[in-house]
């Protein structure tokens, strides 16, 4: 009995190694820096990083184009203003008389002049 004892202790002793081994390689693929999961993490920290400059440059961007936006709706209220006024005061001014404009000029086609089709 002893001996099966021993016999069994050497087995599951052999298998543990195995599997070690076994374990081992899959962990040494895994953390691979060519092809495993610490590629894939090393390529992602760098698309973080371009994507942090990206967004930083957009932000940056952005404020500018905000301070000219900005600006530019200062100046269109400030001429919608002073067109407001000078429809105000269009409203002050008399209305001019009928007979101040002479008649427009009208166009009269020579009646000789006819259109030939083709």
């Amino acid at each position: 009995m002893p001996e099966l004892a021993d016999l069994l202790l050497a087995a599951g002793a052999i298998a543990a190694t195995v599997y070690c081994f076994v374990l081992s390689r899959r962990l040494r693929r895994f953390t691979d820096l060519e092809n495993g999961v610490g590629g894939a993490v090393a390529v992602l920290a760098g698309q973080v990083d371009d994507l942090s400059r990206t967004f930083a440059g957009a932000q940056s961007a952005t404020r500018s184009t905000a301070a000219t936006l900005g600006e530019v709706c200062e100046r269109a209220e400030a001429a919608g203003r002073r067109i407001e006024l000078l429809l105000a005061a269009m409203h002050d001014l008399p209305e001019p008389p009928a007979n101040a404009y002479p008649s427009m000029p009208v166009f009269h086609r020579h009646p000789d002049s006819k259109r030939r089709r083709v």
